[in-house]
């Protein structure tokens, strides 16, 4: 029945697009954003994050709502107040424990779901709790917080960081990397994990036992880790947690070990993955305690290696591989309630799918369709889970452990989707570098008419290990070009992931060379197939790895394009490798250490052909990005102006590698609609 009445609605809004306008970057950033999907252990009950856009205050709010999964008329409820996130169900369903700043500080709060009023606090610490996670039983919890890790207690980390505001010289010393992540500087803290007894008042600072005590690194990681980098084990006596200890060669190392420690903290931490030099990552227990499942790369000092999934007998210390012939890279991990499956996502040939994989033959079943899975929650013998594609931003489906019809339960953007019109999403294929298959998409403008052609904006990804596929992206959104009347094209190039893993090893140390081919054939297969893109107009747009290759094919793809759009671009590679901070990246990308492999880093070097640079182009850049220093953005512009080039340069103050601010993502795409009209003509 669900089905069908979700079937009648999406026919009804359909009936509307009459009335719709193109979609474009003010209704992108005001559509809500699903995540952070939950399930009460007896699957009655699902709850999630829904962040919500206030214009004016220039920002996101999430707050948490809930959906009945027992009702098929069940319509979402919103649980708390803005300012809210993080949900977790108690062991017995019976409570909801979520992250607030209500407080004037992020701390752990409860609401009674039988018995529903006001939430009250669990937490009321000096520090914010950074993530959290509820040990079976409902009597413990695990907690992140960012202390300085050779201070005793919190009322240390609180003085030492009020002496640190407040001090009269503003200089920092610093003895060891990183000195600055992403987009922020070190300050000493450290992300550690602690345990708490739950008690009838909000547990204080002294209530807490440091579990990470003794170990330089963090937990969660940084800059994007959470409480996926922990778990408590079932019997709620111990957790294992990833972090990597790597003292000064932090910035250049990939090696996350896993760890085992005792709730009660009467004993130090055990590396239980000690063995192996490259990542271990996402720990699960199974359902009855007995094993241990978690994601392990193979290659030290590679990010994008393929994740293998172990199993280990806690029992006897037996460890194997699960499915090691499934050439794909998983990205998360949970067991089903029995613990016979295991439930993962991966990407797969220009999607995000949902796997379900049999312990025991390892043999992996694709759950989902067509689209972008991104979390999920198990739900007794049901899959619950997060989805988006081209045309449609996240909404919550479920779908059978053992497959079949997947059920709509959401949908969150129901009246802002019936006011707008999106462009058409096909995926190709065809022979790339070395007459390897490789996959593109193309989008067609929003008011396609037959025998009308249309400009073309050519988007390349970054990573470079990524996919742009069939994705709803909240930052870089084909649709909003669509929108614009332009018709879209992009290519998951060699390098790119969901294809296996020796594809996404072939771009190493080849940043310009088979990259560059498959996008050149790409282009040429789509004007050729297409007939209504207008390939003698066309410009090219790329961020991270796809600004490097928007400085790559204005040297070595020179007469191509009408114009360039350059975000968050490489411009040199020398200095990237003594200026970024993660520096296991461009180690990995080229073979070494720029002073031990100099010849590696020049090879495939934007600075190298600034002679045949000729092409206009737009340079954008955050003075935050940590990850692609603000002064490459500078000197490609610079390079541009001092010969000549047409260039506009658009700088952020106050964003990162992204640009997160809603307004400041408007005037990003206004910027880059004008430039492409400027040198494209206005779109059909």
């Amino acid at each position: 029945m669900r089905s069908l009445l979700t079937s009648l609605l999406i026919l009804a809004l359909l009936g509307s697009s009459a009335l719709a306008r193109p979609f474009d970057a003010d209704a992108l950033v005001r559509l809500k954003r699903l995540s952070d999907v939950q399930v009460s252990s007896d699957g009655s009950l699902a709850v999630y994050a829904l962040r919500e856009t206030d214009m004016e205050a220039n920002k996101g709010q999430t707050r948490i709502w809930a959906l009945s999964l027992l009702a098929e008329d069940a319509q979402p409820r919103p649980l708390t107040a803005f300012g809210s996130g993080s949900p977790r169900f108690s062991a017995d369903g019976a409570s909801l424990y979520f992250l607030s700043s209500r407080s004037g500080s992020s701390q752990v709060h409860r609401l009674d779901l039988n018995a529903p009023g006001e939430a009250v606090a669990v937490t009321n610490l000096s520090i914010d709790v950074l993530s959290f996670d509820v040990v079976p039983g409902g009597k413990q919890l695990l907690l992140s917080l960012a202390v300085f890790p050779d201070c005793a207690d919190i009322a240390c980390t609180v003085q030492r960081s009020k002496a640190q505001a407040e001090a009269e010289v503003t200089g920092q010393v610093y003895d060891r990397l990183f000195i600055r992540h992403w987009d922020a500087w070190k300050d000493g803290r450290q992300n550690h994990l602690y345990s708490a007894t739950l008690d009838e008042d909000a547990l204080g600072d002294q209530a807490l036992r440091r579990l990470s005590v003794g170990l330089d690194g963090d937990v969660h990681s940084q800059p994007f880790g959470g409480d996926g980098d922990y778990t408590p084990s079932p019997d709620g006596q111990s957790a294992v947690f990833a972090l990597r200890v790597a003292g000064k060669s932090e910035p250049w190392s990939t090696n996350f070990d896993l760890w085992q420690v005792p709730l009660d903290g009467s004993a130090p931490p055990r590396n239980l993955t000690a063995d192996n030099p490259a990542g271990d990552a996402s720990p699960v227990f199974s359902p009855d305690g007995k094993s241990l499942a978690w994601l392990a790369m193979s290659k030290p000092g590679f990010e994008a290696d393929r994740q293998r999934i172990l199993l280990r007998d806690l029992a006897s210390g037996a460890t194997r591989e699960v499915a090691p012939v499934w050439d794909r890279s998983p990205g998360s991990l949970a067991f089903s309630h029995d613990g016979k499956t295991l439930l993962v996502t991966a990407n797969d040939l220009g999607h995000s799918r949902l796997f379900a994989i049999d312990v025991a033959s390892g043999r992996a079943t694709a759950l989902s369709g067509d689209g972008w899975v991104g979390g999920f929650a198990v739900s007794g013998k049901r899959v619950l889970f997060e989805r988006d594609d081209l045309s449609s931003p996240v909404d919550l489906y479920s779908v059978s452990l053992r497959g079949g019809p997947v059920v709509r339960h959401t949908q969150v953007n129901a009246a802002a989707m019936a006011e707008l019109q999106f462009g058409a999403a096909e995926q190709f294929k065809f022979a790339g570098w070395n007459d390897e298959l490789v996959h593109g998409w193309v989008v067609k403008p929003v008011g396609y008419e037959q025998g009308q052609r249309y400009p073309l904006a050519f988007i390349v990804h970054g990573g470079p290990q990524g996919s742009m596929g069939n994705h709803f992206h909240y930052r870089w959104n084909p649709q909003t070009y669509a929108g614009q009347g332009y018709a879209v094209v992009f290519i998951d190039f060699h390098g790119s992931t969901g294809y296996g893993q020796a594809f996404t090893d072939s771009i190493t140390g080849d940043w310009g060379g088979k990259p560059l081919v498959d996008l050149q054939k790409g282009l040429a297969h789509a004007t050729q197939s297409y007939a209504f893109i207008d390939g003698d107009r066309a410009c090219a747009l790329g961020a991270s790895y796809g600004g490097y290759m928007m400085n790559w094919i204005a040297g070595a793809w020179a007469d191509r394009f009408d114009c360039i759009v350059n975000h968050d671009g490489i411009l040199d590679n020398r200095f990237m490798a003594w200026s970024t901070e993660e520096l296991w990246f461009v180690e990995w990308e080229h073979g070494g250490p720029q002073h031990r492999v100099a010849a590696n880093f020049e090879k495939y070097n934007p600075i190298n052909l600034l002679a045949q640079w000729r092409t206009p182009m737009l340079v954008i850049h955050g003075q935050q990005d940590f990850r692609v220093p603000f002064e490459q953005g500078i000197a490609t512009f610079t390079a541009l102006q001092r010969m000549g080039i047409e260039s506009r340069f658009l700088q952020f103050p106050d964003e990162n590698h992204w640009v997160l601010k809603p307004r400041n993502s408007v005037q990003w795409h206004r910027e880059v609609e004008r430039w492409l009209a400027q040198y494209m003509g206005e779109a059909d």
